[in-house]
């Protein structure tokens, strides 16, 4: 699933360029998770001011009201002044003054969904209101991050994972931050010390911006709007390793499963 890197570098690869567009016309093919919740031809004549980001949600704001972009587990977008004929796997399009956005997704798990009142939408407030922290914003705070964590008896990765504490720390930067900080996955959170959560702070921090620096990473569908794929999967200390030696301690990397996806450690380097 695209998670916080790849949904930023989406953004980047689009953003400066749609920034002003008029939207001339909207496609829409086979149903998504969620219905657009309005007619499509409802949003024509409409301008693109930005495009920002919350958590894996692209906010696209316009002159009156906001598009809400999820790319599910399959999805990517696609930017370019003219796109080949559409695809079964081509779910949404949005023709503008400056150029074609297209929304590709084959498992159909993402979504485009319209709040006429933007932020301060109902529809807004409901995907969004519950988002825990941005992990690369100034309010993502070492002290604040355990505060949080005291509050949950789940297992560390678990609460990574489930967005509302910090958000976009999606299987494998979870994986690999813990095995950066020392922490066992099956930790409960709240056992984790203050010192130990200093240190899962900072391999947050450092992980997702050396995933943004590589480009995200690309396992199946996921690339960037020009087509490109991203590269930090290539250099994972544990994720996707599993009998592999750990290339701090030579010790093989174990699995497990949690919240049905897959965790990979170092029992050697990784503590409860």
């Amino acid at each position: 699933m695209p998670e916080l890197p790849e949904v930023e570098i989406t953004r980047l690869g689009f953003a400066d360029r749609i920034a002003g567009a008029l939207i001339e016309r909207v496609v829409v093919g086979k149903p998504l998770r969620w219905p657009l919740g309005c007619e499509p031809n409802s949003l024509h004549g409409l301008r693109v001011c930005s495009v920002g980001r919350r958590g894996k949600y692209l906010l696209i704001h316009l002159d009156r009201g906001l598009l809400l972009l999820h790319l599910g587990m399959s999805g990517h977008v696609q930017f370019a002044q003219q796109l080949p004929e559409r695809g079964p796997h081509d779910h949404m399009e949005l023709h503008t003054s400056r150029g074609v956005l297209r929304l590709h997704d084959p498992r159909r798990f993402g979504a485009v969904v319209y709040a006429p009142l933007g932020l301060d939408d109902p529809v807004a407030h409901k995907l969004l209101g519950a988002l825990g922290c941005e992990p690369l914003e100034s309010g993502f705070e070492p002290m604040a991050f355990h505060q949080a964590l005291q509050q949950r008896r789940s297992a560390i990765k678990t609460v990574l994972l489930g967005g509302d504490v910090v958000v976009g720390v999606g299987n494998i930067y979870a994986s690999e931050s813990l095995f950066k900080a020392g922490i066992r996955p099956t930790t409960p959170a709240n056992r984790l010390s203050k010192p130990r959560v200093a240190r899962l702070h900072a391999a947050v921090v450092g992980v997702l911006r050396q995933a943004l620096a590589a480009g995200g990473s690309s396992l199946r569908d996921f690339k960037h709007t020009d087509g490109q794929n991203g590269y930090f999967q290539l250099d994972a200390a544990v994720y996707g390793r599993s009998g592999e030696p750990c290339r701090v301690c030579a010790t093989p990397i174990k699995t497990l499963r949690q919240s049905q996806r897959s965790t990979f450690y170092c029992p050697q380097c990784q503590k409860p």
